[in-house]
């Protein structure tokens, strides 16, 4: 069974199997498990997870590959196979779909290979859900896994870093060099887990208040608070927060974006 990378679902397919057993090494599978594999492409990593023996629902765009899937993984019982886009699917349904009753409303374990195109806003969308999720694991472009797990006073730091570091516990794994893939990428990729807090790490009254905050002081990253902010917040105010007005957005704690998010009105 062959399939073609499509450039427009931004497809680049694993095949490296010394990284495949990387990946399985570190996600440390159990049998009960319920997992979501996205962008499964030729099934790489969803037959040594069905092996396992975990419940698995696989979400895919490409209905060529739907069916080339089906087909593959017919002979097993314990594979749900979706044709969806991943950035509309309802996974928290996923959780709750269980035959068994007492394991309903379960979390999930989340992992894919992501397009780079779309990685961002699908990650965003999938912690609208991170309640019913236990961890997710992605294949993304390295630059991307690096500002996802920037700490402040870096260059890489910004709205992805403290955005997600506001929903998760965040780390990279380990790097994947361009020829593990058919076709390769012109990049390399990384592996990032990232953990749901059971808690927010910090206070926020509201979320899109802090996302408001945030994507404004980055938005002029080369610019004092006193100037990026002055739209939505007085200099005097910055300062009632025993933060330095002069300091540059990627200076600044998740702690302290929390703080200047909660005096918006």
């Amino acid at each position: 069974m062959t399939h073609t990378p499509r450039k427009r679902f931004g497809q680049n397919f694993l095949h490296d199997h010394s990284i495949i057993n990387n990946i399985l090494a570190s996600i440390q599978t159990q049998p009960d498990e319920h997992w979501v594999e996205i962008g499964p492409g030729m099934g790489a990593l969803t037959e040594p997870l069905l092996k396992k023996g975990l419940r698995l629902d696989i979400v895919e765009l490409d209905r060529d590959l739907v069916s080339l899937l089906k087909d593959k993984f017919r002979h097993y019982n314990n594979l749900q196979i979706h044709s969806a886009d991943a950035l509309k699917f309802n996974f928290s349904e996923l959780a709750s779909s269980s035959p068994d009753i007492l394991k309903q409303n379960e979390k999930l374990r989340v992992i894919g290979n992501l397009p780079y195109n779309i990685s961002t806003p699908l990650m965003f969308h999938l912690l609208d859900n991170a309640y019913c999720i236990e961890d997710m694991h992605f294949m993304l472009q390295k630059e991307v896994v690096e500002r996802i797990c920037a700490a402040p006073d870096s260059k890489k730091y910004g709205r992805l870093s403290v955005m997600m570091q506001y929903y998760c516990e965040t780390e990279l794994l380990f790097e994947v060099p361009p020829e593990s893939f058919d076709p390769a990428p012109k990049v390399m990729s990384a592996i990032v887990r990232l953990i749901p807090h059971q808690q927010p790490p910090v206070i926020v009254n509201d979320v899109k208040k802090l996302n408001r905050v945030v994507t404004e002081a980055f938005s002029q990253r080369r610019k004092t608070l006193r100037n990026s902010l002055k739209k939505l917040v007085t200099e005097e105010q910055i300062v009632s927060l025993d933060i330095n007005p002069v300091l540059r957005a990627e200076n600044l704690s998740l702690n302290d974006f929390a703080k200047l998010g909660n005096l918006l009105d």
